[in-house]
C-alpha cells in the first residue's frame, strides 16, 4: 500500500513564522504600554479636575483608572506567557 502525503514545513519557514510573531507581539505590547501610558494620564487629569473642582466622592474613580491601567499593564506579560514567546 503506497501512503502519499503532503510535504512538510520546513524549518526555516517555521522559525521565520515564529520570528513573525514574536516581532509582531512585541510591537503590540509596547503599543499596550503606550495605550496605558495615555489612558492613565487622562484618568489622573479627570481626577484632579474632579478633585479641585470639588466633587466629594472620587473614591471610585480613582479605583476605577487605577485598576483599568493595573489590568493594561499586566495584560502583556500575561499574553506572553500564555503564548509562550
Amino acid at each position: 500500500m503506497l501512503a502519499i502525503a503532503q510535504p512538510g514545513v520546513s524549518d526555516g519557514a517555521l522559525s521565520q513564522a515564529t520570528q513573525d510573531l514574536s516581532s509582531s507581539f512585541f510591537a503590540a505590547f509596547d503599543f499596550s504600554l503606550v495605550l496605558a501610558l495615555i489612558l492613565g494620564t487622562i484618568g489622573a487629569l479627570r481626577i484632579y479636575h474632579n478633585w479641585q473642582m470639588g466633587e466629594k466622592r472620587i473614591d471610585a474613580v480613582v479605583a476605577a483608572w487605577f485598576f483599568a491601567a493595573i489590568f493594561m499593564i499586566l495584560s502583556g506579560p500575561f499574553l506572553k506567557a500564555l503564548f509562550g514567546i
